[in-house]
């Protein structure tokens, strides 16, 4: 797995700065006020950092953008980095000014001049999350250990007890979350992910992988169908994090985990196809949640679930017009095989609500193109069928920046997944897309259970570097959840 870097927090000392080699990063708020480390660093450069934060340049800079002096005068730094940022700043601006120093950390020393400075927590966790690279299948100098040091010098070094820890619970979530989606499919197999995932009981967590003769005899015939066509074997994972109550019901996280999906019969085009590696994104965001429980000890319960398949073409492969029975008993007919995400979680969560009976259910899955049409890459979709739940999480995705936007449900989508010849079909048609998915999904939810479903595809991956992480896998969603559990599932010992 890609280490987050682990940052340090030491007393500010101003007879360090001319020394430090890499990086210096110096905080100035609009008004241009220099802190005593921005001072000292202002006399060593022979006011250049003065004349800088005097400048055009300056002034137009947004709160938590930077810009660099590149091989300052008096110092042994090869650049000087100054952030803009204000006193008074919200999570947002101080997570900005981390990411910035994270995007330029790369392979180098970085002393961050905190000083005194607000929201360190957040400035640090932006800094660590921007820092990812994932660099598993490049070779030579480019495929090495770019580690980078972290140093953050401040007045009062004790308010940054247990900094460092908190951060790297949620950065290793994330991380392992983007290495996942990240991952070619000829790696990430079905087995090699469960694998993956099985390595978390070294934190305590219980893992239990179900095999396709056990999935059979529970009547995973939806999920079974879809990886039918493929040689990777189709498997079901479930991770219990015990951290709360004993007995105390759960909350259930659902994930989809096509490994790499063709559509099967009804294949996808050619181009872009690539990119069909994270379509396991669902599955691996629950993961990373699982593992930053698991590292905070969450005072919770929470059970993850991911279904593992392949969708491949080939002479077993499942056919438009089938029709298969799923777990719960209700008859599917497949009209579209590329809307095999659906089958793969309508299984898993029937499962999870009969062997666990949560408090609350989510589900996540890059399920739809149509969401991508609707919200584009800032907003995951969220459906739901309890408003307490939705405004619970919206609310933990506005504070961690995490983009969510609630969408509808109602039984007048419903008509459109009647089969002629089966309880229900897989699609409704194009239009309404994301809606009818998460109205086939419902079905699958008992009465009464509080249920979330998250449409991912936009957000999984990002073909920019955006906010807090890099072009690529974004880990969205594993702040957002973890911020969740904490509102409203973690209880208070």
């Amino acid at each position: 797995m890609t280490q987050p870097i682990t940052p340090t927090f030491h007393k500010l000392d101003l007879e360090e700065i001319a020394r430090a080699p890499g990086r210096v990063v110096v905080f100035v708020p609009a008004d241009g006020r220099l802190d005593r480390a921005a001072r000292r660093v202002d006399r060593l450069t022979r006011g250049a950092l003065a004349r800088l934060v005097a400048s055009d340049a300056f002034g137009e800079m947004k709160p938590g953008e930077a810009r660099e002096i590149a091989f300052p005068a008096g110092m042994e730094a090869e650049a000087l980095q100054v952030v803009r940022l204000e006193r008074r700043r919200d999570r947002a601006a101080a997570r900005k000014a981390g990411a910035a120093i994270g995007a330029a950390a790369s392979g180098k020393e970085v002393l961050v001049l905190a000083g005194a400075q607000a929201g360190l927590e957040e400035i640090a966790l932006g800094a660590v999350l921007r820092a990812y690279d994932f660099r598993a299948h490049k070779s030579g100098k480019a495929g090495e250990d770019q580690a980078s040091s972290l140093a953050f010098a401040l007045t009062r070094p004790e308010r940054a007890e247990g900094l460092a820890a908190r951060i790297g619970a949620l950065a290793e979530g994330v991380f392992f979350t983007r290495d996942l989606v990240n991952e070619p499919a000829n790696v990430l197999t079905t087995e090699e992910f469960a694998r993956r995932l099985g390595a978390l009981e070294a934190l305590g967590v219980k893992v239990t992988v179900l095999d396709e003769p056990a999935l059979a005899e529970l009547g995973m015939n939806c999920l079974l169908a879809v990886g039918q066509g493929s040689r990777s074997p189709s498997k079901v994972v479930l991770m219990e994090w015990s951290g709360g109550e004993k007995g105390a019901a759960p909350l259930a996280l659902v994930g989809k985990g096509v490994v790499f999906d063709t559509g099967g019969i009804s294949i996808k085009p050619a181009a872009g196809m690539e990119e069909m590696t994270m379509d396991m994104g669902g599955a691996a965001t629950v993961a990373g949640v699982i593992r930053t429980l698991a590292l905070r000890k969450a005072a919770a319960n929470v059970v993850g679930i991911v279904g593992l398949v392949e969708n491949m073409p080939d002479g077993l492969a499942q056919r438009p017009g089938d029709v298969v029975r799923s777990m719960k008993g209700d008859t599917v007919e497949v009209i579209n095989t590329d809307a095999e995400g659906r089958l793969v979680l309508c299984d898993i969560m029937w499962h999870v609500q009969q062997a666990f009976k949560p408090a609350a259910m989510v589900d996540l899955a890059t399920l739809t193109g149509a969401i991508i049409i609707a919200l584009g890459h800032e907003n995951a979709g969220v459906f739901s069928n309890d408003d307490a739940l939705a405004s619970a999480f919206l609310k933990a995705a506005a504070a961690e920046g995490e983009g969510a936007w609630r969408m509808p449900l109602g039984a007048a989508y419903d008509k459109k997944l009647k089969s002629r010849i089966a309880d229900m079909k897989n699609v409704g048609g194009r239009d309404a897309g994301a809606i009818t998915a998460a109205q086939f999904l419902q079905r699958f939810v008992e009465e009464g259970r509080p249920w979330m479903h998250l449409d991912i595809a936009g957000v999984a991956l990002r073909k920019e570097a955006a906010g807090l992480a890099p072009r690529g896998a974004a880990g969205w969603g594993v702040l957002a959840l973890d911020r969740l559990v904490r509102d409203a599932f973690e209880q208070e010992g």
